[in-house]
Formats: C-alpha cells, structure tokens, sequence
C-alpha cells in the first residue's frame, strides 16, 4: 500500500514535469528500464547494491534511457529516484505513470489473452466490439497463451472476463466440488 502510493505520487510528479511531446517517449523509457530491472539480475545487482556509488547507478539508468530515447527531464527524474532510494519502486512508478497517460487521452488499456495469434481482421473486430461497448477508446495488447487452449481471457483494469476452455473447465470443477 505504501509502495504504491509513493508511486503514484511520483509518477504524478514526473507527469506534471514532461511538456506534451515527451510523455509517450517517457511512458516507454519508464517501461522498458521496469522491464529490464525486472529481467536482469546484473541490473537489480547494480541498482540495489550498496558496492555501487549513486553516480554509478546514475550512470548506468541515464545509458539506458539514452537508447530508449529518454528526454533530459525523464532522466533527471531517474536520477532522483537513486538519490531518494526510490529507484526500487520503479515498476510500480512506471504503471503508475501508464495509468495517469491513459486517463490524459482517455483510453482504456486491454489485455486479450488467446491460445493461437488471431488473425488481424479478428483483432480488428476485437477492437471495435471493445470501444463499442466500453464507450472510449481502447489501447488494446493481443498476447498468446497456449495454456487456454481455446477462447479467449479478456483483462480490463481489474475486471477479467474468461472464456477460455481453461477457465470453463475451472468454472466447473469449482461448481462440482461445492455441491
């Protein structure tokens, strides 16, 4: 709870900070540096470990948000989070941050989750049938996952709708053991 709070106030900050034409260029370095701290061990080693001066991890974030394309604010703002010991909180900041960037252009991210690559016209309907229903627009991932083995998993904040065969077949076994 306090870790995320202490994200959104961050990333409010950083939001409030970047002029218009950074923001998605930010959005990106912030997820790619939370993605690469979250697989790579060298990383996490380098940014948590005390053997490592603040300039040295400074260094090594700004390397990083140089090839992501980082404005000069978005890297100063990595900066601080090492100065403040915050840099730990980084994924939670950077979704944080991708929320607050949604809710500016008023769209709704979504997940759908399926066992096979959908055709794009699929993706397509998917999109419209989504933006239809939800009333805004729809910032839509498509992400395969042979696990459902057939259907489709349909993530929207927190709301999950399943109609995977995976998901059925739990449906059911739960419904067979209450009885």
């Amino acid at each position: 709870m306090i870790k995320t709070t202490v994200a959104r106030r961050y990333a409010q900050a950083l939001f409030e900070l970047l002029d218009q034409s950074n923001i998605e260029v930010t959005r990106g370095t912030l997820d790619g540096i939370s993605q690469a701290m979250t697989e790579s061990d060298q990383l996490r080693h380098v940014v948590a470990s005390p053997a490592f001066g603040v300039e040295e991890k400074i260094a090594v974030l700004t390397a990083i948000g140089d090839k992501l394309g980082c404005p000069s604010t978005g890297k100063a703002f990595l900066g601080q989070l090492v100065k403040k010991n915050r840099i730990g909180f980084l994924p939670e900041i950077a979704h944080a941050f991708g929320k607050l960037v949604d809710q500016a252009k008023g769209t709704q991210p979504v997940t759908v989750s399926s066992a096979a690559p959908l055709p794009q016209t699929e993706q397509d309907r998917i999109k419209v049938r989504l933006r239809e229903t939800l009333k805004r627009e729809v910032d839509v991932t498509f992400q395969t996952d042979a696990n459902h083995l057939a259907g489709l998993q349909i993530s929207i904040g927190s709301t999950v709708v399943d109609s995977t065969v995976r998901g059925r077949l739990r449906d059911l076994q739960v419904a067979l053991t209450r009885e």
